[in-house]
């Protein structure tokens, strides 16, 4: 992962579960009674029988006045959206309308308290008033259309609801209609009672005129184009580069993050491009033919975060085969994310085909340990085949990028070996902060001692003896979740016999490791009999990346108790032990993939959107209330 992406990874801070739409409203309705007690203070103090009613009184005024058009507009947007094509649902209505009763109530409680303490007076407040309906319609206007991918005009209709209810209710109760001529007697003795109820209504409202309706809809004309004008400047970069637009990208990423919709799959599928990768799989079985494990290793990027894409894909493919399933990070990068979670579903057709292919032999090599500059490598073949695992650990390093994983493979096969299985251990990162976030690339020196480890260990199992395998495995979902940094397939432990030596390889399903760890429980396993070699692995999984972006094994967790499970499961992998034997076996499948580039390009307009986004949209604010209190000065 670079920088860039890490910054893009970065956006999970945002990530949140809408609330269900009765709760939304529920809180809108208490918001709205204490600020009616606010706005409509009947001065009292003493906590009498009366005092009490009068500020229930106060209460039902705020929900009557700012409540129920909070819960028309939650009930009525969604309706009124998806009638012109829109998309929005139930539980976004009502967390849209809560946001903008909130921004109602801030707007004009802050306006109060200056009333309070300048000689504006309570005209400014009303005028206040007229802004805060004009903003709430600006701030829908843009959700509608990010969400349902209107166009302006037609999202203005379901974005308008909660100002417009409000607007009638306010027309309605502070007798507005008094100040103008409607018609003729009919009109005045049928029409008129029910629109002016000003005596109903608090005293404050009864200073509301015309005036105030007539700069609203000046007003809302003015925010409606100061929204067109924002979106259409940072939309801009993303249709030159990328063909697709920035309401698609928020589209899909509030849906995802708010209910766990696939619309941010859609937004992907528009940027992918297709890709050869190839799906090795490591199966061990028992001698009466029942599969007993399985490494499962597609060159992919479990990506972009949560169960988008491939991020759910070591929980999918460990449901899919049979035996204990281990799927270790393959080298590749975040480049290689499948776009949408059907891709998976070539992987597995591509596992079930590796797997008919399979050809089994019983004897393996002892496992052997290379290292050049910081590049570690755990090899063990069998039969002609081998199982290499790479580490940078103590060092930091993330992704290890798909050309690297591809060379190291072929210069493994050039000392004799058939196929490989190599993994990415993953297993040693200090975080997202820094200029170099251990990606390993193409032509880099820490390419270049993979590439050297490789070939090493390729040679000292091609003249290694070779003996019958045992294997024994063990697993724990353990106590820890998502949250912890630890994802569904919790810990999970093969032991491998060959010769009197035992090797153990733990796949922790997460994301990286804290600097350290992996060293401590390799000590720590190594330490107990008959343990001779160890090594560490991680899934990769996305899923603990809903959560925030660096979301390491060990960030959350307490060490100890970790290691100490680890302990348990290794022993009982060795109780586990029994004769198997193993073959290997590699596929190619063609899957839609994020694409060289495109992950960077996508990072880096999606980062400008977050730091530029906000002082862009500040700017069109202000030009927008400048041009306002213009509009106010001249009326």
């Amino acid at each position: 992962m670079t920088t860039t992406q890490s910054d893009l990874a970065g956006l999970s801070r945002y990530i949140f579960t809408a609330p269900r739409w009765y709760a939304s409203l529920g809180f809108a309705l208490i918001i709205a009674a204490m600020a009616g007690v606010a706005a409509f203070d009947s001065g009292t103090s003493s906590p009498t029988v009366r005092n009490l009613l009068i500020l229930g009184q106060d209460a039902w005024q705020g929900i009557f006045f700012i409540g129920l058009p909070t819960v028309i507009a939650s009930l009525g947007t969604t309706g009124v959206d998806r009638f012109v094509g829109g998309k929005l649902t139930p539980n976004r209505s009502s967390l849209l309308a809560l946001l903008c009763e909130l921004i109602l109530v801030v707007i004009v409680t802050g306006a109060g308290l200056i009333a309070l303490v300048t000689p504006l007076g309570q005209t400014f407040v009303y005028d206040a008033l007229v802004v805060a309906l004009a903003s709430i319609f600006a701030f829908r206007l843009l959700v509608v259309m990010a969400v349902s991918q209107s166009s302006l005009l037609i999202a203005a209709v379901p974005a308008s609801l909660q100002t417009v209810v409000a607007a009638v209710f306010l027309f309605v109760y502070s007798g507005t209609v008094r100040f103008m001529e409607l018609g003729g007697p009919l009109t005045d003795a049928y029409l008129t009672p029910y629109l002016s109820r000003a005596s109903e209504a608090p005293p404050e409202l009864w200073v509301i005129g015309p005036d105030h309706f007539g700069l609203l809809v000046v007003t809302c004309v003015i925010y409606a184009a100061g929204v067109y004008v924002f979106i259409r400047v940072i939309d801009r970069p993303w249709q030159q580069s990328l063909g697709v637009s920035v309401l698609d990208f928020i589209r899909g990423f509030v849906g995802h993050v708010a209910e766990g919709s696939r619309e941010l799959e859609d937004f992907f599928e528009k940027l992918g491009e297709e890709a050869v990768v190839p799906v090795t799989v490591l199966a061990f079985r028992r001698l009466d033919g029942t599969q007993k494990a399985r490494f499962v290793l597609p060159m992919i990027h479990p990506g972009p975060m949560g169960e988008i894409g491939g991020g759910n894909f070591p929980v999918r493919v460990a449901e899919h085969t049979d035996g204990l399933v281990f799927p270790p990070h393959a080298t590749a990068g975040h480049d290689f994310n499948l776009v949408t979670e059907r891709e998976v579903d070539t992987i597995l057709d591509a596992i079930d085909a590796a797997q008919d292919r399979l050809t089994y032999d019983t004897t393996a090599t002892r496992s052997v340990r290379t290292q050049s500059g910081e590049a570690t490598m755990l090899g063990q073949g069998f039969g002609d085949d081998a199982l290499l695992v790479a580490t940078y650990a103590p060092g930091f390093a993330d992704d290890v990028e798909y050309g690297v994983g591809l060379s190291v493979m072929s210069e493994a096969r050039t000392t004799g070996l058939d196929d490989v299985l190599l993994v990415d251990a993953h297993n040693s990162n200090d975080g997202l902060e820094g200029d170099d976030l251990g990606h390993v690339t193409p032509g880099s020196e820490r390419a270049f001692d993979m590439l050297t480890a490789a070939r090493q260990a390729g040679r000292r199992l091609g003249e290694s003896p070779r003996g019958p395998i045992r294997l024994g495995v063990a697993w724990d979902r353990t106590e820890w979740d998502a949250l912890d940094g630890v994802g569904p397939l919790g810990v999970r432990v093969a032991v491998v016999e060959v010769e009197g030596q035992h090797t153990a390889y733990v796949l922790v399903d997460g994301n990286n490791m804290v600097p350290g760890l992996r060293e401590r429980i390799v000590e720590s396993v190594t330490a107990h009999e008959p343990i001779d070699v160890a090594e560490i692995m991680t899934t990769d999984t996305h899923i603990v990346n809903t959560v925030e972006a660096d979301n390491q094994v060990g960030a959350a967790i307490d060490h100890g108790a970790f290691v100490g499970l680890i302990e348990r499961l290794v022993g009982e992998a060795v109780d586990d032990l029994e004769p198997v034997e193993a073959g290997l076996a590699t596929e190619r499948a063609t899957v839609t993939v994020f694409g060289n580039d495109r992950t960077e390009t996508l990072a880096s307009h999606a980062n400008a959107v977050v730091s530029m986004g906000g002082a862009l949209a500040v700017a069109v604010t202000l030009i927008a209330m400048a041009a306002s209190l213009l509009v106010f000065f001249l009326t």
